[in-house]
C-alpha cells in the first residue's frame, strides 16, 4: 500500500510538536477499565536467562536512537525496499494479503526466497556503522502458507473447529511451518484464536468456534507445531516458525459482528469468553501477540494500556512482543496512521505500519527525543522484539537461503501435506440432513453435479487465498489442487460409475441416479465479509432454484454448502435429501468425495464424524433461534429424518453491502443523479429514458448481462456535467480506505471524451477527486470494470467516514459512457494508482 507520503509527514510533524501530554496514554473510561487481580495467571514457559539479557542489554548500550526506534517498526513489502531497510534499521517486514515480490501476487517460491535474502542482508550490513540486526519477516499463513502458488491450502478455521481433532490440527501446524521455511520467512500471524459470537462478523471462518473451551484445546497443539515445544529456543536450526495468537481481544466479541467495531461486553466476559485461549497460548510459549483492531467498551485495544500491559505482560505473564494489526494504531483515539506515541506507551512493541513506517518512525524518532514517549519505554520494547529473535536464534541463522528446508519448494504441496490436509476436509464436514439415509452414495451410480461452486479452487479455499480476498483468481495457480467436482469424478470412477459436471444442472439422456449441487458463499476477508443478517446474498441463491428443479423430477439431491459461517438455508435444507457443510475446505476437495461415496464393494470409505462447533440459526436474525445446536451432526447411517422447515427468513431482506449500483440501478438508500458540475439542481433519475435540466445529460437503457442492465449518458459538451451516485445517510468508508479496497465501476466508453474527466468522492462539504484523462486506459466500445484505490481520494480535506457520494463522474467535454455496476472490492480489469 502506498502512503499519501506528504500529507502523512504533515501530520507527523505537528505532532512530533505538541507538548508530551497531547500523546499520553489517559485512563480508560470506568466501562473500559480493567481489573488485572481478576485475570488468570498463565505460566510462561521461558525463564529469565541472564546470558541473554547481558546481551539485550549490550545491543541496546550500542544502538543508536533511531536503530531502537527501527526495531519496533514494521513496513510492508509493497512500500519499502531492502535499501529502506538497511537506512532506516527496521526490525521486520511483513507481507500484506495483496503484497508480493516485484508487485507480482503469483510470484514463484523461488522470488519470495530471493527478497527474504535482499531483505536479511540489507538488515545486517554494518557498513554505516550500524549494529546491524537481523530482520523478521512476517506472513499471513492462516490456513497454510495461503500467499505461495502451489502451497498446501487446509481449510479455513471454521471447518478445523467442527472436526473436533487437536492432533490433526498439529499435523497441520508442523506442514505450514515446513512451506514456510521453505521461502525463507520464518514467522506467520497465525493462529487466530478468536472466539466468535457473532458470525455476522466477516472474520468468524477465522475462528475455530463460538466456544473458548474448544477454541483453548487447539491452542497448545498448533503453536507447539509451528515453533516446538514450550519453552525451545532456536527454532531457525529445525523446521519451524514464530508464532502469533490474534487479535487481542475481543475483536470477534464486537456489537453486531462489525469487524474492527467495539466489544460492548463486561469484563469478566471479556476474561472468559475472550481470554481463556491466550491462557493455553502463553503457556505454549507463543512468541508473539497480534493487539487487535476493535475496541473494549469504547476504548482502543491497540492503546489500551490496561489490557495489554497490565493484564497481557504483567498478569498472565506473556513474555513476547506485542505487534499491532495494519495500521491498528492510526484508530487509536488522538493518533493517526503517522503518529501514534499512547500505542507504545500503552505497551506496544512493534507498530505495523505497512504504508505508513517512515512517517511512523519519524514521529518516534522526534517524541523519544521530546519525551513523549520515554527512553525506558523504547528500550523494553526493543528489548522484548530482540529477545524474540535471540530465542529463535536469528542471529546465528545467516541468510535465510542458508538455513534449513529453504529452497527444498518440493515441500509446497507435498504429496504428504495435502494427505493431511484432505484427512482434515474429510473430518471437518457436517451433515446435517440425511434423509432415507442416502449418503454415502452407492457404487456404480450416473452423477451429475451441479452448482456454481462444483468446479471453482479458489471459491472452495474462500479469504486469504493468493490474494488477500481470494477473488479474481485463475485455476492455473492452483497447480496439484483438487476442486470438489474433480474429486467426486474420481471416486465416482473409481466405484464403476460416472459423473457430468452440469452447473445449471442440465442433463440429456438418462436420469441420473443421484445430482450434487455444490452452492454458497462467495470469497472475501475481513470487514469486506461484514453482513447485516445471515443470510446468502441474492445471487449466490440460484443453485437453491435448481435443487427444486431436480428433485421435482424424482431425482436425489446432496447439497453441498461451502461457507464461512453458519447462515440460514433453510430453502436449500428443504430442497434436498441430504444436506452437507464442507465450509471452506481449501485444495484439497477429494476430502469431500472421501465422505460422499462408497467404494467399488459398496463399503463406507469415510463416515461423517464431524459437528458444529457454532450452533446453526432457524432464521436469518443473528439474535433469534437456534435450529441446529453446537455438538449437531448426523452420521451416515443415523436414520434421522430432518423434517421440512419454514422458509420464513424472518428479516427482511439485507442492504446492499458495498453496492452502489448495480444492473443499471441504484442500490436501496442510494440515488443515481446527473446534473451540471458543482452547479446544483441535478436531476434525479428514477426512469428512462431521462435527461438533466437543459438536455446536458441524456440517460437511456442499455444491456449489460441482462436486458437494460446498464445505463447510458450521452454527455453533450455544453457545459460541466456530472454523474452522481449519493445518499442522505453518509457511510463510513474509513476501514475500507485503509485497507487495499477499490472503489469499483464496470463501464464502457461509447464515444471518446473530448475533455480531461475526473472522478470523484464527495464527503460531506469537503471531498477528493482523481484524474482519469480522456479514459484512455479503457478501449472505446468494451466492458471493463475500472479501479480505483480509496487511499486516493484521501487527501487532505476528506473525512472518509462521512461519505455521502461515493461516485462523481465529471467533465466538461462531450463523451458518452454506459454503467453497468459501482462497488468496492478488489478485482478490477484497470487498476489506477495513486498520483505521487
Amino acid at each position: 500500500m502506498k502512503a499519501a507520503s506528504k500529507f502523512l509527514m504533515c501530520t507527523a510533524l505537528v505532532a512530533a510538536a505538541l507538548p508530551a501530554s497531547a500523546q499520553t496514554v489517559p485512563a480508560p473510561a470506568p466501562a473500559a477499565t480493567v481489573h488485572p487481580e481478576i485475570w488468570p495467571q498463565a505460566k510462561w514457559p521461558y525463564k529469565a536467562d541472564p546470558a541473554v539479557e547481558r546481551r539485550i542489554a549490550d545491543l541496546l548500550r550500542r544502538m543508536t536512537l533511531e536503530e531502537k526506534v527501527g526495531q519496533v517498526v514494521q513496513g510492508d513489502i509493497a512500500s519499502l525496499t531492502p535499501a529502506d531497510v538497511k537506512k532506516y534499521h527496521l526490525g521486520s517486514v511483513l507481507n500484506g494479503g495483496n503484497s508480493a515480490p516485484n508487485n507480482d501476487e503469483f510470484a514463484p517460491a523461488s522470488e519470495w526466497l530471493k527478497l527474504a535474502d535482499q531483505f536479511y542482508a540489507a538488515s545486517v550490513d554494518k557498513s554505516d556503522g550500524g549494529v546491524g540486526i537481523p530482520v523478521i519477516w512476517g506472513t499471513d499463513a492462516v490456513h497454510g502458507h495461503s500467499n505461495i502458488v502451489g502451497a498446501t491450502l487446509f481449510p479455513h478455521n471454521v471447518g478445523l473447529g467442527a472436526m473436533h481433532d487437536p492432533a490433526v490440527m498439529r499435523k497441520i501446524a508442523q506442514a505450514t511451518a515446513a512451506e514456510i521455511r521453505a521461502t525463507g520467512i520464518e514467522w506467520t500471524f497465525a493462529p487466530t484464536i478468536t472466539v466468535p459470537q457473532d458470525v455476522r462478523w466477516g472474520r468468524a471462518y477465522e475462528g475455530y468456534s463460538s466456544d473458548p473451551k474448544l477454541v483453548a484445546s487447539y491452542v497448545t497443539q498448533f503453536i507447539e507445531g509451528l515453533q516446538g515445544a514450550p519453552g525451545s529456543t532456536n527454532q531457525l536450526k529445525g523446521p519451524y516458525v514464530l508464532a502469533s495468537t490474534k487479535h487481542f481481544l475481543a475483536d470477534g466479541g464486537t456489537f453486531g459482528g462489525q469487524d474492527q467495531g467495539d466489544a460492548r461486553i463486561p469484563e469478566t466476559v471479556l476474561r472468559d469468553i475472550h481470554g481463556t485461549p491466550y491462557v493455553a497460548a502463553i503457556n505454549a510459549g507463543v512468541q508473539t501477540v497480534m493487539a487487535s483492531f476493535s475496541s473494549w467498551n469504547g476504548e482502543k485495544i491497540t492503546g489500551h494500556k490496561g489490557l495489554m500491559t497490565d493484564v497481557l505482560k504483567k498478569r498472565m505473564g506473556f513474555g513476547g512482543f506485542i505487534v499491532s494489526d495494519w495500521n491498528a494504531h492510526g484508530q487509536v483515539a488522538g493518533c493517526t496512521n503517522a503518529t501514534c506515541a499512547r500505542a507504545i506507551n500503552a505497551g506496544l512493541d512493534m507498530y505495523m505500519a505497512p504504508d505508513s513506517w517512515k512517517p511512523i518512525w519519524e514521529s518516534l524518532v522526534a517524541q523519544v527525543k521530546s519525551g513523549q514517549v520515554p527512553m525506558s519505554r523504547l528500550d523494553d520494547a526493543v528489548a522484548n522484539v530482540l529477545r524474540v529473535k535471540i530465542r529463535a536464534g536469528l542471529f546465528e541463522a545467516g541468510a535465510p537461503s542458508t538455513r534449513p528446508l529453504s529452497g527444498k519448494y518440493e515441500l509446497l504441496g507435498s504429496a504428504e501435506h495435502r494427505a493431511i490436509a484432505r484427512e482434515a476436509v474429510a473430518k471437518s464436514l457436517v451433515l446435517l440432513k440425511n434423509n432415507g439415509s442416502l449418503l454415502p452414495l452407492k457404487p456404480g451410480a450416473r452423477i451429475l453435479v451441479a452448482g456454481d461452486g462444483a468446479d471453482d479452487v479458489a471459491r472452495q479455499s474462500g479469504g486469504w487465498t493468493l490474494t488477500w480476498q481470494g477473488t479474481g483468481i485463475d485455476k492455473k495457480y492452483f497447480p496439484g489442487a483438487t476442486s470438489l467436482y474433480q474429486g467426486i469424478d474420481g471416486a465416482v470412477k473409481a466405484a464403476g460409475g460416472s459423473a457430468t459436471l452440469s452447473p445449471d444442472g442440465s442433463f440429456t439422456g438418462a436420469k441420473p441416479d443421484a445430482a450434487i449441487v455444490v452452492f454458497g458463499e462467495t470469497q472475501y476477508a475481513e470487514f469486506q465479509g461484514d453482513i447485516k443478517t445471515l443470510q446468502l446474498k441474492p445471487e449466490q441463491r440460484a443453485p437453491i432454484e435448481t435443487m427444486r428443479k431436480l428433485k421435482a423430477q424424482g431425482i436425489p439431491v446432496v447439497a453441498v454448502m461451502l461457507t464461512g459461517r453458519p447462515l440460514f438455508v433453510n430453502p436449500a435444507i428443504n430442497a434436498s435429501d441430504a444436506f452437507v457443510v464442507a465450509w471452506l475446505p481449501g485444495s484439497e476437495g477429494a476430502g469431500v468425495a472421501d465422505v460422499l461415496f462408497r467404494d467399488k464393494a459398496g463399503k463406507v470409505q469415510r463416515d461423517f464424524t464431524g459437528t458444529l462447533s457454532f450452533a446453526w440459526p432457524a432464521t436469518a436474525d443473528a439474535l433469534g433461534k437456534t435450529l441446529f445446536p453446537i455438538g449437531y451432526g448426523l452420521k451416515g447411517a443415523s436414520g434421522t429424518t430432518v423434517p421440512a422447515l419454514s422458509e420464513d427468513a424472518g428479516v427482511v431482506e439485507t442492504d446492499a453491502g458495498g453496492v452502489f449500483m448495480d444492473k443499471g440501478l441504484p442500490s436501496t438508500s442510494w440515488s443515481l443523479e446527473v446534473g451540471g458540475a458543482g452547479t446544483g439542481g441535478n436531476t434525479r433519475i428514477t426512469t428512462v429514458p431521462a435527461q438533466s435540466g437543459g438536455g446536458r445529460v441524456k440517460v437511456t437503457a442499455t444491456d449489460h448481462g441482462v436486458q437494460e442492465g446498464a445505463r447510458r449518458f450521452q454527455i453533450d459538451g455544453s457545459g460541466p456535467a456530472e454523474i452522481v451516485l449519493r445518499t442522505q445517510s453518509s457511510v463510513d468508508l474509513t476501514r475500507e480506505t485503509n485497507g487495499d479496497v477499490l472503489l469499483l465501476a464496470t463501464m464502457r466508453v461509447d464515444e471518446a471524451p473530448t475533455a480531461e474527466v475526473k472522478l470523484a468522492i464527495r464527503t460531506g462539504a469537503g471531498g477528493g477527486n482523481v484524474t482519469l484523462g480522456r479514459m484512455e486506459q479503457l478501449p472505446v466500445g468494451e466492458w471493463k470494470t475500472l479501479g480505483v484505490p480509496l487511499k486516493c481520494f484521501n487527501s487532505g480535506n476528506v473525512n472518509m467516514n462521512t461519505v455521502d457520494a461515493p461516485f462523481i463522474l465529471s467533465t466538461t467535454g462531450r463523451a458518452t459512457v454506459s454503467i453497468a455496476r459501482v462497488a468496492l472490492g478488489t478485482v478490477a480489469d484497470v487498476k489506477l494508482t495513486c498520483a505521487k
